[in-house]
Order: C-alpha cells, then sequence, then structure tokens
C-alpha cells in the first residue's frame, strides 16, 4: 500500500482564489471556509506575523512603529514570497481546522497573464505551506465556470473578472481560452486615484480603508439616479490638523474615470479581436461581470452603453473565482484540460 493512499484517505484538498484584496478558501465537501484580507501584520524587528487576514486588516494606518501591515499580492501576483508562504499556512490551517498533520491538493487561481517567475513563486509558496501538489488555473476560466456559463459547450462565454489587483478578460469556448488578457487595473488601483483626487482637491490625506469604504458607498461609473454625498475624515495636508470633508458621487467618479476607461477599452480589443463567430454568440448571451469590481455602481450600465452588449453580474461575484476553482477538485479530467503549465 504506498503512502500516497494511506493520506489519501484523510485527503482534504482545498481550491483557493489567492487574491490581491482577499483570499477565499474553498474545502472538498464544506464550502467557502475562508474568506479574509490578504494582509499580515508583521513585527518589524523579529519579522514575526501578529496577525493575520481580518485582523491584521483592522490594523491597516492604525500601527505603532513597530508593527507593520503587509499586503504581500500586489497586482494579482506575489510581492511578497515569506510573507505569503506565512499567510497561506495560516489559511490552510484555518481550513483543516488547526490540523497539522494534512498535506493537501491545492488548486490555484492565477491571472492570466503572469510570468513564468512568478508562477512558479505561487506554486512554491503553496508548497512550502505544506501542499502536497498544487495546480494552477486561470482566473478567467474558474470565474465564468462559478459563474455558471456553460464553458464546455461550443459557444462564446465572455468574463470581465475585476479583481483588487487585476482585471482579467477573456473569451471562453469548448473549455479553451479563445482570448485573453489581464490588466493591472483594478480596486486597488481606484482606491489609490481617490486617495490622489481627494489629496489634490481637497488637500486632504485619508487611508485606504477610508477610500474603499467611500468607493463602495458612493463610487459609480455612471450617472446615478439620486446624487450620493459622504462625509470623510481626513488630515488636512496644509494645517496638518485633522478635519471632515463632504464628496459627492460626482467627484469621486471623476476620480475613477481613468480606472474605468482603462478597463473599457481592454474590454474593447477584446471584442475586437473574438473570431466572428463567437462574436455573434457574445451578442446573443451578453457580458458577465464577476469580482468585487463588478459591485461598482452602475458599471454594469456603463460597459453596456460603450459596448451595445447585454451585460449581466453573476450571482455572487466576490466567490465566482473560488467556487469555479472548486469544481476542479472533483473533476480532475476537466482540470488536467485546463490547468497551466
Amino acid at each position: 500500500m504506498n503512502f500516497r493512499s494511506v493520506f489519501g484517505f484523510f485527503s482534504s484538498d482545498l481550491a483557493i482564489d489567492l487574491g490581491t484584496a482577499n483570499t477565499l478558501v474553498y474545502a472538498k465537501g464544506r464550502g467557502i471556509v475562508v474568506n479574509e484580507p490578504s494582509i499580515v501584520a508583521l513585527d518589524k524587528n523579529s519579522k514575526k506575523a501578529l496577525a493575520v487576514g481580518r485582523e491584521a486588516k483592522e490594523m491597516l494606518g492604525r500601527t505603532p512603529a513597530d508593527i507593520i501591515a503587509v499586503k504581500p499580492m500586489k497586482d494579482g501576483v506575489i510581492a511578497d514570497f515569506d510573507v505569503t508562504e506565512v499567510m497561506l499556512k495560516y489559511f490552510i490551517k484555518q481550513a483543516h481546522r488547526r490540523n497539522h498533520l494534512i498535506h493537501p491538493r491545492i488548486i490555484i487561481g492565477i491571472p492570466s497573464e503572469i510570468t513564468q517567475v512568478e508562477k512558479r513563486a505561487v506554486q512554491e509558496s503553496a508548497l512550502r505551506a505544506k501542499a502536497s501538489e498544487v495546480y494552477l488555473v486561470e482566473q478567467a476560466m474558474v470565474a465564468a465556470m462559478g459563474a455558471g456559463l456553460p464553458i464546455t459547450e461550443a459557444c462564446g462565454n465572455m468574463i470581465v473578472d475585476i479583481g483588487g489587483g487585476t482585471t482579467d478578460i477573456a473569451v471562453i469556448s469548448l473549455s479553451g481560452i479563445v482570448y485573453s488578457r489581464s490588466v493591472r487595473v483594478a480596486g486597488n488601483e481606484m482606491d489609490e486615484a481617490i486617495i490622489q483626487y481627494i489629496k489634490r482637491k481637497h488637500n486632504l490625506l485619508i487611508g485606504e480603508r477610508t477610500a474603499e469604504s467611500i468607493k463602495i458607498q458612493i463610487g459609480s461609473a455612471a450617472e446615478l439616479e439620486r446624487p450620493l454625498t459622504m462625509e470623510i475624515k481626513g488630515r488636512n495636508l496644509i494645517e496638518g490638523v485633522p478635519k471632515t470633508v463632504t464628496v459627492t458621487d460626482e467627484e469621486i467618479r471623476e476620480s475613477l474615470s481613468d480606472s474605468i476607461g482603462i478597463i473599457i477599452n481592454a474590454l474593447k480589443v477584446a471584442l475586437e479581436r473574438t473570431p466572428p463567430e463567437l462574436s455573434a454568440d457574445i451578442m446573443d448571451r451578453g457580458i458577465v461581470l464577476t469580482g468585487g469590481g463588478a459591485l461598482l455602481k452602475r458599471f454594469d450600465k456603463r460597459i453596456a452603453d460603450e459596448t451595445g452588449l447585454p451585460v449581466f453580474i453573476a450571482e455572487d461575484p466576490l466567490s465566482s473565482v473560488v467556487l469555479g476553482t472548486s469544481k476542479m477538485l472533483t473533476d480532475f479530467k476537466l482540470l488536467r484540460r485546463i490547468c497551466v503549465h
């Protein structure tokens, strides 16, 4: 009896959406068991992890000088190898209810245009975090599966996955990617654009968490039916004291216009490069949006206006990638067909 089959009996394979903003882990037979921000709080001197995930996010912008909150993922790829390993170890342990003996097989979704070196970094991180085998799949492909698109059929499906670090656009037919493009403009870039705009326009310095909450509450891609405003607190750059300012949805729309423009242009290029037969399918079926960015108010309306195509938001846009990845846990034939080497 080989070693593998003894442990295969306890096998608890995991599907992971290792995102720039959030990491989601799906355990076979148990569903999504981890959904936490991709952040680690470290002690600056000893480099020891003090908190991971939600707890670390609470510390963002509020830590004393000897504690730093690190986001190990940038633009959908690993920016800090060691911290990613710490984070993965923690989430894998959490998924397995802190059982240290389990070495799961892991399937991870990655952006479509990452380099061999970046792919290897993801694999190495997972292996060092105690995975027995690691498979990589393209995020756009699994997002389409998670959104319930019929990717195995001979028809064109178009998916736009707007995450934290990247926006992945793909046209899929017969379980294959006919065209894919990944642009490193997504949720985080939008937050940064809001920070810079408010700094320029109101001489007010705000943090990432405030920017994100502005984007969620009053951010939009097209004009809203009724105007929204929000009171925000930050530090006045001229006087150096805390100050409260009221911003409008129109201002935030202006601050986001460049990021939104880049995503829509990439989408138009994808449509231009799609074979005519599949273009006809997309005209009938429309474009499906997933990822946190799909929740930006009226983004679907703006894309529909600019492309003339119907646009739909996936049922659970934040979980589409991990739900699609989880389908591979039971369908190894499909996994072999679509995993990235």
